[in-house]
């Protein structure tokens, strides 16, 4: 799954980083460090087993999931 694709575009910092505009344009790398500097902008809960992980939302991921 894309770093991009984790984010919470709903985010207060989001809007104030502008990451509409520029997330296509950072790097995996990039768009991982700005989440782990502002944990707000990472989608959760985020549900392990084994190798696989799914966004908890919708519901029916989790449930794919077990």
């Amino acid at each position: 799954m894309p770093a991009a694709s984790l984010l919470r575009d709903s985010e207060p910092i989001y809007r104030s980083l502008k990451l509409k505009e520029k997330k296509d344009a950072m790097t995996e790398d990039q768009l991982t460090d700005l989440m782990i500097a502002h944990p707000d902008l990472m989608q959760r809960p985020i549900i392990e087993r084994g190798n696989r992980a799914v966004i908890g939302r919708p519901t029916e991921n989790i449930r794919n999931l077990l």
